[in-house]
């Protein structure tokens, strides 16, 4: 994800300033140049006074052409561009939404019917709390992250996040997130302040990790949204609804393929890769990701279940917060690679 968000900045900075300053030089040349005779013979009659006149003008000229990129480039950087997405009438926007409604529901019907041909009797009340509590948690640690994302790409921080040093981010996000993650695991649900303030501490490293997302149309980054609470929620409902334990298996495959894929992101960083070995890293990197993630909602859906068993027999405290985190990943994991996907997928109708 670093290496293409931060190879965003160029594009739009190089753009600005080009949009800005090409039409005002020509304007500036026009003006000094493109005279009549008469207005020349004028000029040198009238001698120093005309040319400190035609200084003066020049550096308003200028002035203005700088004034006006500034101005541009501050609100394609901290604002959203009018420019990135082209109208589209009501019918078509229906159409959009009528499909996209069908490629959801038809992905539940799907995997319903291969994941989950055999089902349980249903949830009891200890598991159906506590599934939707660690559920509840993972979507207000989903908002927190959207809200103060937002807020983080609105301030600049975005673009300063894009044009530092890939590896310092990379280190320092992973730092963060880590050690606010580690916080969040051991720490007794006893202690609920303390326990809180690490969750707040993680969605805030994810928020700052996420602010350049908005970057890209809001028209990618809604249907995204859409896309991953359809996986998640059809993934979720197999893993609920299937018996015990079937799914719990997948930890160890899940765990190599996730190696995996954190390797082939970080390998174009790291090695000089050709054209094909950055196509394949990228491939693995998006779509071996996507299908990672999807197993790891199945996974953790499924644990949380065992984890409300244990918590009814009296084996361990009930602990939603810390289930949440896993949920969370998961979901902003196929959120950001979903992204990317109808980004290149527009990208090449163009």
């Amino acid at each position: 994800m670093i290496p293409l968000l931060s190879s965003l900045s160029r594009p739009i900075t190089q753009t600005a300033f080009r949009s800005a300053f090409t039409p005002r030089q020509s304007v500036v040349s026009t003006r000094l140049f493109s005279t009549t005779g008469r207005r020349a013979q004028s000029s040198f009659g009238n001698g120093k006074g005309s040319i400190l006149q035609a200084l003066r003008q020049q550096s308003q000229q200028r002035g203005a052409a700088f004034n006006a990129w500034r101005t541009q480039a501050k609100r394609g950087l901290l604002t959203d561009s009018s420019a990135i997405v082209s109208p589209v009438n009501q019918a078509d926007a229906w159409k959009r939404f009528g499909i996209t409604a069908a490629v959801v529901a038809g992905s539940v019907i799907l995997v319903q019917g291969f994941l989950n041909r055999e089902t349980r009797d249903g949830l009891s009340p200890v598991e159906s709390s506590y599934l939707n509590d660690s559920f509840k948690y993972t979507g207000g640690g989903l908002v927190l992250t959207a809200v103060a994302a937002r807020a983080l790409f609105r301030s600049g921080f975005a673009h300063r996040l894009m044009a530092a040093n890939p590896w310092v981010v990379l280190g320092v996000g992973l730092v963060g997130s880590i050690g606010s993650m580690m916080g969040v695991m051991y720490t007794s649900p006893e202690n609920s302040v303390q326990k809180h303030l690490f969750w707040l501490a993680f969605n805030g490293c994810q928020a700052a990790t996420l602010s350049p997302m908005f970057f890209f149309a809001p028209a990618i980054l809604s249907r995204a949204a859409l896309y991953t609470c359809g996986v998640v929620g059809s993934l979720s409902y197999v893993g609920a609804t299937a018996k015990n334990d079937t799914y719990l298996y997948m930890g160890g495959p899940l765990l190599a393929g996730i190696t995996v894929v954190a390797l082939s992101s970080i390998a174009p960083m790291a090695l000089p890769l050709g054209t094909r070995a950055l196509a394949i890293t990228e491939f693995l990197s998006l779509y071996g990701g996507l299908a990672v993630f999807g197993g790891f909602v199945l996974y953790d859906t499924q644990k949380i279940l065992q984890h409300a068993r244990m918590v009814e027999a009296g084996r361990m405290q009930a602990d939603p917060l810390r289930e949440s985190v896993s949920l969370e990943l998961d979901m902003i994991n196929i959120f950001i690679r979903l992204v990317q996907i109808l980004a290149m997928r527009s990208n090449n109708r163009k």
